[in-house]
């Protein structure tokens, strides 16, 4: 408490005093105990007065002690329960949790991780990828500015994600590897990466490039056959030694046929190999027919071109070709969607012969589209022109009905330059994207559909599209959500099938390690988006014959079911509106690969390297004895105590009113059980 603030509690005690006597005792020859209980009374009611209009601080300090986390994250793959290290780690996670000692000094927290890092529940062995740098990552976040040694139960292989060995740089706490799994190398051949592409086309022949990895010391040949149900079509011998343990072998194959074709690969395994599932690796190739080709038109240099170009060959199927309004003419019919960037006058020709044709179209309109053409020439909508420009966010049509849209953060992408001004439609259509401003819609479209005369267009009301895709990756670290979006905007321009009540999204074939979620859009007559349908999806194995159903679970904008539980076989399936008896049917396969089984022994190598980079240290799961000791012993994990100071004004001390209130209370009573008043 301040010095003057103290000064003014003196003073206000000294008025209240005067004030009390005053009242009470002037003119009175003698003090009767009544009288000094009144003058006592009054005094306690300006001094409680006074204090409140002085409204002193009191600082209350709380000590509290802090004991340091032991973070504990466990590898939950599949992995561990193939080196037959699960029931080992399942007893000493629970020796560690029953440790009383650890207890006393520890807040012990459990992770488990595989794809995601995840609470502990239970321990199931059942992930079928590990992403070890994603736990770290999500670990760093929750223990900043904590004291917390972690330690890391794994056999330390990864199946994707960065290399976690360099996690360090932005995990400060001391990591404990303890290590899973056998640590001698065994002699063992394995086809390490397969490289195909997605798509072929008929009459072609598809590339595919296999990389082939021997551990060893010994001289041996074997053979890298590739086949198609029982036919060979594909084979070549194969020497390895200690010094040359590594092949890459890049061949063809003919696309014969439209459709899957399924594959596998093999190199045969040597004489006692103890590993002989990552001898074999199963892919396919859809062959399609013909390419889908579009043409960006444009007479302006901008970053967006190349973004759509990026975004739209993303998808094999589909290839891009930059050509200005002139050169387009005589080569419009070599192409199954135009795309229109920021049309002007140049451009008259060809939005004739593109009308003449009924030709499908995207339009991309920004600053340096000329409105007054636009007006001029389309018969769909019209500008109100404003020679002004704003800056637009993206909000998601939850019932845009033509094609499935996925919610891909777009509240969170920078804003789009558009031009100022309503637009007027002169035919029925439906937005994708609504405009925002300060995070108000202003329902306005940013990015719209419509078909008029058996032809489909789209209009983007804004430029620096560029932009989005570059945040995306910022929000996912990957450039797939964003290219899925354009790809499906292409896909729905490029085709002229007849809309449907409902929508189906999947693909052809699946990797036996990838999530198989299958997603469907139901409208109703009005293609409103219908949330009150039941939809059940009945899957049929070509091969077993076994048939299964699935409810499709209402998720967002659309319908969803996951179907990752099914084995590796061929599937038909067809999914059905229970209330409206429509349904749509479709195939699929699943490749059977469990990257988890691809491995002998622990990366110790590795392990070791993060021990080092975190001044940890690495244990064996044989040989653990140590490591207690050495947590409890490590002065670097010692409790903190911390004093938490609150100042606190006396205006919040409710007591003062209570006591200021039983005063004024007692006083008066008092005067009028005496007759004084």
């Amino acid at each position: 408490m301040q010095t003057e603030t103290l000064l003014y509690i003196i003073l206000a005690a000294i008025v209240a005093l005067l004030v009390a006597l005053f009242q009470y005792i002037n003119k009175k020859k003698s003090m009767s105990k009544l009288n000094m209980l009144f003058s006592f009374l009054r005094f306690i009611s300006v001094f409680s007065v006074l204090l409140l209009l002085i409204n002193p601080s009191f600082d209350q300090v709380k000590l509290s002690i802090e004991k340091p986390n032991l973070v504990i994250a466990i590898d939950n793959s599949s992995s561990i329960k193939h080196l037959n290290q699960n029931e080992q780690t399942s007893k000493f996670i629970e020796s560690l949790t029953n440790n009383q000692d650890l207890k006393e000094k520890f807040n012990i927290e459990l992770y488990t991780f595989g794809e995601s890092l995840k609470t502990f529940d239970s321990l199931s062995f059942s992930e079928n990828q590990t992403n070890i740098f994603n736990a770290f990552s999500q670990l760093s976040q929750v223990y900043k500015q904590t004291i917390s040694p972690t330690l890391l139960i794994t056999d330390g292989n990864q199946t994707y994600g960065n290399d976690y060995q360099f996690i360090t740089t932005s995990y400060n706490q001391p990591i404990y590897p303890i290590v899973l799994g056998d640590t001698i190398t065994h002699t063992d051949l394995k086809i390490e990466q397969l490289n195909v592409n997605k798509y072929a086309y008929l009459k072609n022949r598809f590339p595919i490039e296999a990389i082939l990895v021997y551990n060893g010391s010994d001289n041996i040949n074997s053979n890298f056959i590739v086949t198609r149900g029982n036919s060979t079509v594909y084979s070549k011998p194969i020497s390895f030694s200690k010094e040359n343990n590594s092949s890459v072998i890049n061949f063809t194959l003919p696309a014969n046929a439209v459709g899957v074709s399924n594959f596998k690969a093999t190199l045969v395994p040597i004489e006692n190999e103890k590993n002989k599932i990552n001898n074999s690796k199963n892919f396919a190739v859809e062959v399609i027919n013909e390419k889908t080709k579009i043409a960006v038109v444009s007479d302006l240099i901008h970053p967006d071109l190349g973004t759509l170009k990026k975004s739209i060959e993303s998808n094999e199927q589909r290839s891009v070709t930059f050509l200005d309004s002139k050169n387009i003419i005589n080569q419009i019919n070599d192409f199954q969607l135009v795309i229109l960037y920021q049309p002007n006058n140049k451009f008259n020709n060809l939005i004739s012969l593109l009308d003449t044709q009924n030709k499908n179209r995207f339009v991309i309109i920004g600053k340096e589209t000329d409105l007054d053409f636009i007006n001029r020439i389309s018969k769909t909508y019209d500008f109100k022109i404003t020679n002004q420009t704003e800056n637009y966010q993206a909000e998601l049509n939850l019932n845009y009905s033509p094609f499935i849209i996925e919610d891909i953060n777009f509240e969170s992408f920078p804003p789009l330059l558009s031009n100022y001004g309503s637009v007027i439609f002169s035919v029925p259509f439906e937005t994708i994207l609504d405009k925002t401003l300060n995070g108000v819609s202003i329902n306005e479209p940013l990015l719209a559909t419509f078909e008029t005369n058996n032809r489909r267009e789209a209009v983007l009301f804004g430029e620096n599209i560029w932009q989005w895709r570059a945040q995306n990756y910022l929000n996912t670290k990957s450039f797939n959500e964003f290219d899925n979006f354009i790809g499906k905007v292409v896909q729905y321009l490029a085709s002229n099938q007849l809309k449907s009540r409902l929508n189906i999204d999947y693909e052809s074939f699946y990797n036996g390690i990838s999530n198989i979620v299958i997603k469907a859009e139901f409208f109703d007559k009005n293609y409103v988006f219908d949330t009150r349908e039941s939809l059940i999806i009945t899957v049929i194995d070509n091969i077993s014959k076994e048939r299964k159903e699935f409810p499709l679970i209402l998720k967002n904008n659309n319908y969803q079911v996951d179907l990752s539980s099914l084995p590796a076989s061929e599937y038909s399936f067809t999914v059905k509106a229970s209330n409206a008896n429509i349904s749509k049917s479709g195939n699929f396969q699943i490749l059977e690969y469990n990257v988890e089984q691809q491995f002998l022994s622990a990366d110790v190598t590795k392990l070791k390297q993060l021990a080092t980079n975190s001044n940890g240290k690495t244990y064996f799961i044989d040989n653990t004895s140590d490591l207690v000791s050495n947590l409890l012993d490590d002065n670097r994990y010692t409790p903190i105590q911390k004093s938490n100071k609150n100042t606190i004004p006396l205006i919040d001390w409710k007591y003062l009113l209570a006591v200021l209130a039983l005063s004024l209370g007692l006083e008066w009573f008092l005067r009028k059980y005496n007759g004084l008043i």
